[in-house]
Order: structure tokens, then sequence, then C-alpha cells
């Protein structure tokens, strides 16, 4: 077993062979988000909420279990199933160190990343360990994990300081490890510097500290503002930063609600997706280095909330999928798509409606739905009139249109009302009806609701698996020289 590295625009084994990661993003595990496991805001928000609702200890017991549960061996031998090869690891600060007491590693901190690392191995699934959540927040998303939407990492070098000495840690740990096909630095930065000076400062300080400790793995640099612009990253990048790779996320709208086009496959609608993609790796191949779809995919429609239009409009997603897949197969782009896990909205596998967890969450998740207070592929039409006067009042308070674009632009002001209004206000507001659905509960009883999200009470998502499958299967039969595409 040998190291992947990069070679040119490649990821290559040590003789020279391609080889071609295809798999999903665990996402919801180590990092949990409030689409994928049904609390509103951010997850510390929502473990502080618990903890006061139930206690330390019983909160404790809960989120262990869940941690047990979620990734198994029965999920790596599934994955395996398909044919794909890579699964790339979110991970939240907060489980290696505590604010209140920085550079000081919890114990056994590296307990389930290790199992989930181990399980993979087993099944020939290389990993890639990707920090989503950085003190601070690298940006104003949910998935930052700030409860606010200022990306505060930016502003304070203790944070940025406390950043490079976790991934010296993470260095030390891993280093050695042929399975694990690299480290993916930081999820989506949003460094608001003109000059993207503060990501390329940092991703210098990351290059330097984890090459003198691990010179084999890959790294794998997300773009600036949500992994989209490297337009001010350096010319030099391609020896300055060694055995690198540059990631983009690729999500196209057509597989997202509420936009007012449906998706129909016409040569037109293909033509946007392909120069949205061409677009975010437009540096990257100028430079000619190697590239990586760190996330993309459609989320879909659920019958308890979509109703009759719930098949026409999952085929319309399915098919944005497999064009997306066409477009890839053309440039044997590595991806791993999101998600893997959730209740039902994205992932490869879903919690079954029967299981404890949905049962007794379902009032609160529906709620949630119909206030659309999660950010992730919201759907705000059924609501949008109740902002609506918020967001006339900033336009008439502040009319110079240039006034309105802040950063990141690609938000507006529209969008920054939903943020601050609904996904984070009403969020916060809600959360206790959600923590008091734990309250009275025994251990017995928890680890019922955490057993939830183990794989043997997961349905799976047929028609998604079956495209990635077919995809996996084709590109594996691909014969030539140098090529390695699926490892077996």
């Amino acid at each position: 077993m040998s190291f992947l590295k990069v070679e040119g625009t490649k990821l290559v084994d040590a003789d020279g062979n391609e080889v071609v990661l295809h798999g999903a993003g665990l996402g919801g595990w180590m990092s949990m988000e409030n689409f994928i496991s049904g609390f509103p805001g951010c997850e510390v928000q929502m473990r502080e909420g618990l903890e006061e609702a139930i206690g330390k200890e019983k909160a404790d017991f809960f989120h262990e279990k869940f941690l047990e549960y979620f990734f198994a061996e029965a999920d790596a031998k599934f994955f395996k199933s398909l044919g794909l090869n890579c699964i790339r690891i979110g991970v939240n600060y907060r489980h290696f160190e505590d604010d209140l007491n920085p550079r000081v590693l919890k114990p056994d901190c590296f307990k389930h990343l290790d199992r989930a690392v181990e399980f993979c191995a087993k099944y020939s699934i290389y990993t890639i360990i990707d920090l989503h959540n950085a003190p601070g927040g690298q940006n104003g998303g949910w998935h930052a994990d700030t409860g606010f939407h200022l990306a505060t990492f930016w502003r304070y070098k203790d944070f940025q300081d406390r950043f490079v000495w976790l991934w010296k840690e993470l260095a030390t740990h891993y280093k050695g490890n042929p399975w694990i096909a690299g480290y993916n630095l930081l999820n989506e930065p949003a460094d608001p510097h003109p000059e993207h000076q503060g990501v390329i400062t940092l991703y210098d300080r990351l290059h330097d500290t984890i090459r003198a400790i691990d010179k084999d793995h890959i790294l794998f640099l997300d773009g600036n503002t949500f992994s989209t612009d490297f337009s001010k990253f350096p010319d030099d990048a391609g020896t300055r930063w060694t055995n690198t790779a540059y990631a983009i996320h690729d999500y196209s709208w057509y597989g997202l609600p509420g936009f007012t086009e449906p998706y129909e496959g016409t040569d037109a609608q293909k033509e946007v997706m392909l120069n949205l993609y061409k677009s975010r790796r437009e540096w990257i191949d100028k430079h000619e280095l190697c590239v990586w779809n760190g996330e993309w995919g459609p989320v879909y429609a659920r019958r308890e909330y979509d109703g009759d239009a719930t098949d026409d409009t999952n085929a319309r997603r399915f098919a944005v999928l497999r064009d997306q897949l066409d477009i890839y197969e053309k440039d044997r782009l590595s991806w791993c798509i999101w998600l893997y896990k959730d209740l039902g909205f994205q992932g490869m596998v879903y919690v079954s409606p029967t299981t404890p967890y949905r049962r007794r969450f379902a009032d609160f998740i529906a709620k949630k739905h119909r206030l659309a207070v999660d950010a992730w592929g919201k759907d705000e039409r059924p609501v949008e009139h109740i902002y609506a006067p918020i967001v006339s009042l900033i336009e008439e308070s502040v009319p110079e249109p240039s006034h309105l674009v802040l950063y990141p632009p690609r938000w507006g002001h529209k969008e920054r009302v939903t943020r601050l209004a609904r996904t984070m206000l009403v969020a916060e507001m809600m959360l206790k009806e959600w923590t008091d659905l734990f309250k009275g509960l025994d251990e017995t009883e928890l680890d019922e609701l955490a057993k939830s999200f183990a794989f043997e009470n997961c349905l799976k998502r047929d028609g998604l698996n079956n495209v990635l499958k077919t995809h996996a299967t084709r590109v594996r039969k691909v014969k030539g020289r140098n090529t390695c595409c699926i490892i077996s």
C-alpha cells in the first residue's frame, strides 16, 4: 500500500498510475449540521442547550452513542459495495480542544476519527480529513458553528494560531497512514480581504507546519469565498505548496429548491452547468494544477413535504446528477458528493421515518421545514412575505445599490435578512422546544434515539446510489496505460 500523491494535474499512486477518487462527504457526524440531524441553529448552541435540558452526563452519553452509531463498519461495507473509494470526513475543532482550555488535546479525541479511518481502510476506502470548523468561524455559515454571521477567524490571530496548532497535532497523529489520501485544511473559507491575504497567509503557515512533520499526505486547499474563488491565489502556487490539490465546490442551482427554472436537461441548461464548473476551476487549469471537487450534488424532495410533486422533482434532480457526472467523467475529475447520511434531504442513506428519533422529532422537523429555518437547500417561498418588509426597509433606507453589496457578495441583502432574521434568530428561539423533547428520557431511551442513525435503521436512496454505482462501474472499465480509477 502506497501513499497517493499529486503529479501535475493528476492524483497517482507510487507507481505513477492515475487514481481517480470517487466518494462522499461524511458530514453531520464529527461536525454536526442542523438539516442533517434535525436540531435548529448550530452545533455549539445545540450541545449547550441539550446539556442545560438534561444535564451534562446524559447529554454526553447521547452524543457518544450518536458518534458510535452514525458511522460504523456496516457503513463502510455498504459504501464499498457501490464501487466508491473515498470518504471526506468533516470534523469540528471542538472535538480536539476546548475554547476555555485551548491548545490542550481532549482525552480520547482521536477515538472516533481513528475508528472511521480504520473501517474505511479495511474496505480499501481512502479517507480525507476535512477540518470543517475553525475557532471563531472561517465563514458566516451555520456550518462554521458560531451562531452568528461574522467570520471572526480572520480577525484574531489567536484563532489562527490555534488552528495551525491543531493541524500540527493531526499531522503528527496520522503521519505514516497511507489510507489517508490527504488533509482538506479548511472547509469553505470566506476571507474578506480583497487580495485573499488572510487565507493565503494561513495556507503558507499550514503548509510549512505540516510539511515539517508529514511530507507524504496530499494537501487539499479550498478556494476562497466558499471554495469558489482562486483569483487572488499566488502564481507560484505549484512550487510554493508541495503535493497539493485545489478544491472547488460545484453545486448546481438546478439541483436546489426555489430555483424558478425546472431542469429539463436542455443543451442550454447543460451549457450553464458546464460554464459554472469551468469558471470555478479556471485559475487551477490556467496554472496546470490538480483539481478536486470536494462538494457537489442536488438535494431531494420528500413526500411528507412535497406530496405529488416528489417523484417529478427527484427525477429532475437525478438528471442534474447524471449530467454533472458526465462533465466530470470527461475531465477524469476526483470528487466527493455531499452527502452520505442524513434525515432524508440529501443523503445516500437516511434515517427511517419509523425509528424512535424520526417519530419523536417528526412534528418539530416539519415545523422547521415549514418556517425555512435551515439555511441549506431552503425553499423560502411560503414565508418570504413575512420577511419582505425588512428587505423593503433596507432598500428604502439604503438607496445607493453599491452600499447594499457586502462580503460575501453572493449573499446579497435579501439573503442576509434570511441568514440573520430566520436561520439564526428564529432558529435559536426554537432550540428549547427541541431540547425539551429529550427531557425525562433515561439512558436506554437516549440510546434508542441515537441508534436510529445506525446503518441498519436507515433507508437507501436507490436513485442516487444507482447513478453513482453505474458511474463508478463505467469509469472502472476504462482501460488505458497508467490508469487506476477505482481501488478494488
